[in-house]
């Protein structure tokens, strides 16, 4: 096998076999098919997206024997050397601005530039990172750039199109580039290991692509690295992760889990497992607040797998939705925004465990905090323990424990008393729910009735037969705190 980067192997000859610039290359194949061939143009945009391979196909597509024309025949002389594993042409001459960006080399071009083409239809000269030419470069340059002669043709590429200055870039026609949508790359990859033969596990690619970050280039030298280093088996989940860093999807499941749970013993346990397995806590942290960026919008889109909302494979998607559906919306945007803080503080930070122990700790405990969003996700939890309650008779977990029902924890109501399912004293044992409203009404009435305020409107005085039935619900506990008033007598008479 050919030791040649995979990226170079496989770089594109046509413009249409550039994926993801179709905003670039449909208007330069027209302005061929029409011959309105501009003598300046200006490619800009991020790096690996495909700027200068698309100045050497446009110098490819001017020179070819049929041309110019938006497809080159591949099989005239000027085709065979622009190439890809071609030996070059005479008449296309690259330059790298980053050592030839002074006035002396922008004269010693200008000198060079009025003398015709050896052999071909045009001279062409492909500058590339042309924001390193020098104001005195480009000012040399202006006049040959501004009026050149019939046979010559610039083509300036460049990731910072700001630098070049106003009178050379008013002169061109100006082409942005832009970063490679995930799925467009995604496919590309899988056709590019296909024609390799190459076994590669679900959900590496997910991985090569987020690591690419839109680069085409940079993706390809990733996945060009794992085909390298891949055993009998392939590229597998594991070594992808390994090798690229990023946070095994098992940690990110449990963490998320003990968040569900409010198991404060799992979630310190995950993040022991992160340190013991050598893994980056900042990586970790981005990590997970990748995950909860995926459940916040599973929450609002359940079908977001399918639209193409989530990047991930279909198992993994549904083991998301799984977990989205057990948070409720306030306690998935309250972490994600907790989770978010901590990672711009874990900059600079000379303990990250420390830093993503803390992290934990405040998506735990949002009865610690009286901000509006802490309120919404101590209701949300407990909506879903009164739901539990009426479904099995089992108690919500606590704030901080493990949950079960001889947690011991009793859950805290936003207006500061017991939650419904709960009787005070020492040995906060759960009660099972009576009869009446379930899931969030219960929750709700349970809290109207700890904080005192409005007891009748749970009566259902003001609704149908039905929920005037189940309005003595909050009430029903009670008889079980009767003896609490007795045991206070004596302390009662005491001023007396």
């Amino acid at each position: 096998m050919s030791s040649l980067a995979l990226y170079r192997r496989y770089r594109p000859e046509t413009f249409a076999e550039v994926i993801g610039q179709e905003h670039v290359t449909d208007p330069l194949m027209q302005a061929l098919r029409n011959n309105r061939v501009n003598h300046a143009y200006l490619f800009s945009g991020p790096r690996g997206c495909g700027k200068t391979t698309s100045a050497r196909i446009l110098a490819r597509c001017l020179n070819c024997e049929e041309g110019p024309t938006p497809t080159p025949c591949g099989k005239c002389q000027s085709c065979v050397d622009l190439a890809r594993n071609g030996r070059g042409s005479i008449d296309v001459i690259e330059i790298d601005a980053a050592s030839h960006g002074g006035v002396d080399d922008a004269r010693e071009l200008r000198e060079k530039a009025f003398f015709g083409p050896a052999s071909s239809r045009y001279k062409i000269y492909i500058i590339d990172e042309a924001h390193m030419v020098t104001s005195a470069g480009f000012n040399a340059l202006l006049k040959v750039v501004e009026e050149p002669p019939e046979h010559l043709k610039f083509i300036f590429a460049t990731t910072e199109p700001e630098k070049v200055i106003g009178t050379i870039r008013s002169r061109t026609h100006h082409y942005p580039f832009r970063l490679v949508p995930p799925g467009t790359l995604r496919e590309y990859l899988s056709e590019v290991c296909a024609r390799e033969s190459a076994a590669v596990e679900d959900g590496v690619l997910p991985l090569v692509v987020r690591a690419g970050a839109g680069s085409v280039r940079d993706s390809m030298s990733v996945m060009d690295q794992l085909l390298a280093g891949a055993g009998e088996d392939g590229v597998t989940y594991a070594m992808a992760t390994a090798l690229l860093g990023y946070t095994d999807g098992s940690l990110l499941d449990s963490i998320v889990e003990a968040f569900a749970a409010g198991d404060g013993a799992a979630a310190f346990e995950v993040v022991d497992r992160v340190i013991e397995g050598g893994n980056d806590p900042r990586r970790f942290v981005a990590d997970l607040l990748e995950r909860l960026r995926d459940l916040v919008i599973l929450a609002a889109v359940p079908d977001a797998g399918e639209k193409g909302l989530i990047d991930a494979p279909a198992d993994v998607v549904e083991r998301m939705t799984a977990q989205a559906s057990v948070f409720g919306a306030a306690e998935l945007s309250r972490a994600a925004d907790l989770v978010n803080t901590g990672l711009t503080e874990m900059r600079g930070a000379t303990s990250p465990r420390l830093q993503l122990e803390l992290i934990c700790a405040r998506v735990l405990l949002p009865a610690a905090y009286d901000d509006e969003r802490s309120v919404q996700a101590r209701l949300d939890r407990l909506e879903r323990g009164a739901g539990a309650a009426a479904l099995g008779g089992v108690s919500a977990p606590g704030p901080m424990g493990g949950g079960g029902a001889g947690a011991g924890v009793p859950i805290v109501s936003s207006g500061g008393g017991p939650a419904a399912g709960y009787v005070p004293g020492p040995e906060a044992h759960p009660v099972a729910a009576p009869a009446g409203p379930s899931g969030p009404a219960a929750a709700r009435a349970a809290v109207r009735g700890a904080t005192g305020a409005g007891s009748g409107a749970a009566t259902g005085s003001d609704q149908g037969g039905g929920d005037r039935a189940a309005g003595p619900a909050p009430a029903a506990p009670a008889p079980a705190a009767a003896p609490a008033p007795a045991a206070q007598a004596p302390a009662a008479d005491a001023p007396a």
